[in-house]
């Protein structure tokens, strides 16, 4: 019986350590069924990180298209800004800036998320306000700080590309819409998947990362780190609070975008309440956090057991989180990312 339902049939008490046992192997059962990677080694069958799934089957020539669009300053309102001046392929999907600049050097106001293995999320943007790729790939375009552009005028410039606009009516018809764009540049971001030397390990190979990056793996995983950073994007599964145990915004001027959820939601419970950032490829990918005020790894995982963790990690235990998180950084297109 799933855990909720089984505390609202036995409310009046708490679980006995029989229950506890029945609750855990429920658990286990779930992930086994619902949560395991393909090759995943037994050890890690139920493990709550997993290595990432082989890419599916996809339309190549949909692919192609996307990423040709992806990079394409024409879906800017002065032909400036692309995707890609904000999620640089080259910089681990992002722009290494605290934020990012759009249209007219206009600066927003939340850190650029990595675009890198973003498809593994349950939803997009920190505050969760885009369902999927899709949806996501819309917003920027329309944004007045970011892309400030109008899909009424977006699309004449595309269909006055011979070249592209020939590609774009051989998959979506003569009648092509900002959706079909849309789903062009999802399915290119959908691929940009990078496996790394964690995904060796947890597929059985035990060399692939050394005593120190183990230790890591152990400590994220046994103190907690795990709870919310799950998956096989180490993250973007759940809305977490920032600032769980101490207070993260004490002491400064809290603006709209620290509000997470909330913006979203209006219901006070979602207030700083953000997607749970995915770690992969998190060494390449500063500055951190939403609001994106250090580019300095070890501080950040420092914080984050801080703010986050009922009992801190002492200052080796961050050591060695900080070496796991590194053995992160994967490939694409047979690359190291740098």
């Amino acid at each position: 019986m799933p855990p909720m339902r089984y505390l609202a049939m036995h409310w009046n008490h708490g679980l006995s350590a029989q229950d506890k046992l029945t609750l855990s192997k429920w658990i286990a059962a779930t992930r086994a069924a619902r949560f395991q990677s393909p090759g995943v080694a037994k050890p890690f069958a139920t493990h709550p990180l997993q290595p990432l799934r082989p890419l599916a089957s996809f339309n190549a020539d949909k692919v192609e298209v996307g990423e040709k669009l992806y990079h394409d300053v024409r879906l800017s309102g002065d032909n400036t800004v692309s995707c890609a001046s904000c999620h640089d392929l080259a910089r681990g999907g992002v722009d290494r800036l605290q934020f990012s600049k759009g249209i007219k050097g206009q600066v927003g106001g939340i850190n650029a998320p990595t675009v890198y293995n973003s498809g593994t999320q349950f939803v997009q943007f920190w505050d969760g306000r885009a369902k999927d790729l899709k949806d996501q790939a819309g917003g920027p375009v329309e944004n007045p700080i970011e892309m400030g552009a109008k899909w009424a005028d977006v699309l004449p410039k595309l269909k006055a590309d011979p070249e592209l606009n020939a590609k774009l009516v051989q998959l979506y018809g003569e009648d092509y819409k900002a959706e079909h764009i849309q789903d062009a540049i999802a399915a290119f971001e959908a691929t940009l998947v990078t496996p790394s030397r964690f995904d060796a390990f947890m597929r059985g190979d035990d060399k692939a990362l050394s005593a120190e990056e183990k230790q890591g793996f152990e400590i994220f995983t046994d103190k907690g780190c795990a709870r919310c950073h799950v998956g096989e994007a180490l993250g973007g599964q759940s809305f977490e609070k920032m600032g769980l145990y101490k207070d993260y915004f004490a002491g400064r001027q809290v603006g709209e975008a620290d509000l997470g959820r909330y913006n979203v939601t209006k219901d006070e419970h979602d207030k700083m309440r953000f997607k749970t950032p995915i770690l992969r490829n998190i060494a390449v990918t500063q500055p951190y956090l939403h609001d994106g005020s250090t580019s300095d790894l070890r501080e950040v995982v420092k914080i984050m057991s801080t703010h986050q963790l009922k009992a801190p990690l002492t200052e080796a235990e961050i050591d060695a989180v900080t070496a796991f998180l590194k053995s992160l950084t994967g490939t694409w297109r047979g690359a190291q990312l740098q």
